[in-house]
């Protein structure tokens, strides 16, 4: 009966695996993503009721049922009360959440050895080392993860402003990334008659591993963010993968490989839309802000919001790059409007999205997407770049390092090489900025100072308020 039930299940698991893979293609495009958030959700709600039957739950459903209702409580009400602005740090702290699952299934599968022989059906102790290698790896993995990503919520949510660099952090970090492999490696190493493994090396890969996530998280700044989001995404993946396969539960091994490959992919297209390397990422000081040595020339020409508006509404051609100033301020209703009003007066409007803008991958195509904006105005950056110098006028709305034309001039500068949204180039910029300071990565942007830049200073609600204004007095 029990072998009967153990197929089901996996079959059940396929099947999940199979949803997820089409979700995810769903999610690929704006007019689909969110039927496929929808099929996602589907789709482990499915996983998590057909594991009830799994012959290996025995009479724990009560203690299910309770963390089922306290993770589903947490998750209402954090999902309906959470702002726009705060999805990055959302999205941070629920990867963490992933990760600590994974964490924990590891920490139970080493301090329970011998369950190991019943998990994996007609074993012996023989098969014990290797089952407990990968749920130590797993553990190493999502416990890195956990930490990282708390980090990151924490910068994300402005619980940590400060940037703290640390001299040799990355022989630090080989010395605890060697130290966590030999604990896992003592730890699969137990004697065969052993049920339980030495606390005190599980606790010393998890202190360690914890470290070695702080570490390498704490130095994030600028816009290395939404590159580091996606790391910490799939390494939460890899590790519930690894668990899968240590615990024989098939459920863990699919959906583990679903995110990590989908974490991976994602992390090689956000590295090189930064026109980083993935050991750049890994190895380097994220966004260490230095001195450039290109000089400024030019001066900052602040314009009021109702001439910027004049011009575009005379324009033939405008195209808007969001940032996350836009998020901040939360005008995207207002940039609809004032989109419609143009688009009315025969302007064709148009949006360009860099891949890294605001603070996680496909934050603006969110923002535009929840205000209504139509699919076919938002275009990405391969798409829109080479119609910039056609365009009449741009308008820049909380946006900086994207548009900054250092990147393809200044080797000095942290962000030389990044591939840039070519707003420069068109006949008038508009810069909607609430002060003078420096974007994220703190360098100074050098388009503000361009002949053909003016500055609109305020808060971007309040200052697209008054450009719609403007324009319906046209």
């Amino acid at each position: 009966m029990s072998g009967l039930l153990q197929f089901i299940v996996n079959l059940g698991y396929f099947a999940t695996a199979i949803t997820f893979i089409f979700a995810l293609k769903r999610m690929s495009h704006p007019s689909t993503a969110r039927s496929g958030i929808v099929w996602a959700g589907y789709a482990m709600a499915f996983a998590t009721l057909i594991t009830f039957i799994h012959p290996d739950v025995h009479s724990n459903y009560l203690l299910i049922i309770i963390a089922i209702l306290i993770g589903g409580i947490i998750a209402n009400i954090t999902a309906k009360s959470v702002k726009m602005t705060d999805m990055p740090q959302m999205i941070a702290i629920y990867n963490g959440v992933g990760s600590a699952s994974a964490a924990c299934i590891a920490a139970i599968t080493l301090l329970r050895t011998g369950t190991l022989v019943e998990l994996h059906s007609g074993a012996d102790f023989r098969s014990v080392p290797p089952m407990l290698l990968l749920a130590g790896i797993g553990g190493l993995i999502g416990v890195i993860s956990f930490t990282g990503s708390i980090i990151a919520w924490m910068k994300l949510d402005g619980r940590m402003n400060k940037t703290v660099r640390i001299k040799g952090r990355n022989l630090i970090n080989a010395g605890l990334l060697m130290a966590a492999i030999l604990f896992v490696i003592m730890l699969a190493n137990v004697a065969p008659d052993a049920t339980h493994p030495d606390y005190f090396y599980v606790v010393l890969l998890f202190v360690v591993a914890s470290a070695l996530g702080i570490l390498i998280a704490i130095p994030i700044g600028g816009a290395d963010m939404p590159v580091v989001i996606s790391l910490f995404n799939a390494l939460t993946g890899l590790a519930v993968a690894f668990e899968g396969i240590a615990t024989n539960n098939y459920g863990l091994v699919v959906s583990g490989m679903v995110v990590g490959a989908a974490g991976s992919l994602l992390t090689i297209l956000m590295a090189k839309a930064m026109n980083r390397s993935l050991s750049n990422v890994l190895f380097s000081n994220f966004g260490d802000a230095q001195a450039s040595t290109e000089e400024i020339t030019g001066s900052l020409k602040p314009v009021g919001a109702g001439d910027a508006a004049m011009t575009m509404a005379y324009a033939q051609k405008v195209i808007i790059v969001p940032g996350y100033g836009l998020a901040v301020a939360q005008a995207q209703h207002k940039v609809a409007e004032l989109t419609k009003l143009l688009e009315d007066k025969g302007v064709d409007v148009k949006f360009a999205i860099h891949p890294v803008a605001g603070r996680m991958p496909g934050h603006m195509n969110v923002l535009l997407a929840e205000a209504g904006i139509p699919y076919d105005l938002i275009f990405d950056l391969d798409e829109i770049n080479d119609e910039f110098k056609d365009t009449d006028a741009v308008l820049v709305i909380g946006a900086n390092d994207v548009v900054n034309p250092v990147a393809r001039t200044d080797k000095s500068s942290p962000i030389y090489g990044m591939p840039i949204l070519n707003a420069d180039m068109a006949k008038q910029v508009f810069v909607i900025k609430r002060g003078q300071g420096a974007g994220f990565s703190g360098i100074e942007n050098h388009l503000f100072y361009l002949d053909n830049t003016n500055m609109v200073y305020g808060d971007a609600q309040k200052m697209v308020n008054d450009m719609i204004a403007a324009v319906k007095s046209v």
